[in-house]
Formats: C-alpha cells, structure tokens, sequence
C-alpha cells in the first residue's frame, strides 16, 4: 500500500463544484439504486459537494446511517449545509483517505465511490480497503469516466490539446485518466470474485447542455487544479490554457456540437 495520499486533479474551485453539483443518484449512480435498502448503513467515499451523498441518504432512509468522507474539510462543510437544507439527519461527515480508513472491517453495507478511483495513487490498494470495511453480503459499488473514450464533435484542435493535457497532468498526479475501463481488472485484483462490471454515458448536445458543458471547461482549464498543475509542470502556458477555453467556447456556440463521456461502473459483492 502506498504512502502516498491522492491528489485530486480538478481541485475543489467553484467550477469544479458547480459541475459536481448537476449529479444526482439518478444520472450518477443508476446501477447501484436496485441495490439499496431502508436501513442500510452507506459509505460515500468522496463524496464532494453531496448531491448524490443526499439521494443515497434519502434511499436508505431515516434508520439508515450514511457517513460521507472526503479529503476537503472545506467540501465537507458544504455537504453538511446542503445536507441540512435537504432536511436529512443520518449524514454524518469526516476526513479520510480511501487507502486508509478508520472504520472496522465489515462496518457497512454499501460502499460508493464516484469518480473517485481514477485520482487516487494505488486503486488496487483503494478497492481492498473499501471491501475491508464492507459487511459480508454487502456491495462495494465505484463508477469512473474513462478520458481516453470521451467523444465529441466538431474535431476540433483545441479539445484534442485539451484531451492530451488533461491526461498529463492527472498523471503527473499520480492518478489513471482512463479509469473506467480498468474498474474490472483493478477489482479483481483487489480479491472481489463477484463483479458486475457495465457502462453507462453523458451526453451535451442540445444548446443549453453545450453551453453549460462548454462553459465549465473554459472556465476549469483557466481556473482550477489542472490549470495549477499545468503551468507549475511547464505543461502548458497561461496563453495556451486560454487557447484551449476558447476552443471550448467555439465548440459550445456550434450547432453541430456533440460531446459524449463514457463511464465505467464496478459492482462487487463481498
């Protein structure tokens, strides 16, 4: 197992934020759903601003426990107020790293990590440690996107620099870009002999999707961790990550724009 913790490459800044509070249960974590039950005790690894933490909480309802971790103390603080806003009272909040974790073996019933395993340093090392703390008859449940199988059109340059930066800095970070087509193997070399391994997509194709995709890269490439790490690396220029915003915007303003992300999901039973 690795001493060294994750680092998260998109960072916590407000566009990243904004972006992860579109997801839900319902477009995030489909095929875990069938899986829930009131009742149930829920670890949410990674949980990030909790939309989808909240809907998981609603799921396994009131006598239900769910207890949502993240590496930010300032991420946890906000799920914590729009968890109180939803007007849930079986969220509790804590820092921890996956690789390592306090709770005792068999602590939970279901384990959920999104797009989580593609940023962290050993996700073999990740996956043992979430089966650890999950009860025997439990779930471990992780979905990840898979950079490398992202689609879009018009071809444009600048989402293909956009694609090959993006690649090098979550892996000068330590991380795997294209973690959703991993997801079977890492789980099976994490010693789960039970795995239900599928897909799933967005899509941003309409006007309004473009705009809101499109926007948010512009601003995330000019104004997040990747831009941190590109320009520290000497990976890219400040002139080039505007370059790259631009092209997003001239990609979200053509009416021909289309922009498909895969994802890869894991279920493994325990």
């Amino acid at each position: 197992m690795t001493d060294r913790q994750a680092v998260y490459t998109h960072g916590h800044q407000e566009p990243v934020l904004r972006s992860h509070r579109s997801r839900t249960a319902a477009n995030s974590a489909g095929y875990l759903l069938a899986e829930l039950r009131p009742g149930q005790r829920l670890l949410d690894v990674g949980c990030g601003p909790g939309t989808i933490t909240a809907d998981l909480a609603e799921l396994v309802g009131s006598n239900g426990r769910v207890v949502a971790v993240d590496t930010s103390a300032e991420v946890l603080a906000q799920v914590a107020e729009y968890v109180a806003e939803r007007g849930l009272s079986n969220v509790v909040f804590e820092i921890a790293d996956v690789h390592r974790m306090s709770y005792a073996d068999g602590e939970f019933d279901v384990v959920h990590a999104h797009q989580v395993l593609q940023h962290v340093t050993d996700p073999v090392a990740a996956l043992r440690e979430m089966r650890r703390v999950t009860a025997p008859g439990g779930v471990v449940a992780a979905r990840d996107a898979d950079y490398a199988a992202m689609t879009w059109y018009p071809q444009l340059p600048e989402l293909a620099e956009w694609m090959a930066l993006y690649q090098r800095v979550s892996r000068a970070n330590g991380g795997e870009p294209d973690a959703g087509r991993r997801l079977l193997s890492w789980a099976r070399a994490a010693g789960f002999t039970t795995v239900e391994s599928g897909s799933s997509t967005w899509t941003y194709a309409t006007p309004e999707q473009r705009d809101w995709w499109g926007g948010l890269w512009a601003e995330r490439i000019l104004k997040s961790g990747i831009a941190e790490t590109a320009v520290a690396e000497g990976f890219a220029t400040i002139e080039e990550l505007e370059r790259i915003a631009a092209g997003w915007r001239r990609w979200a303003a053509d009416d021909d724009g289309w922009f498909a992300v895969l994802h890869g999901e894991m279920l493994a039973r325990v």
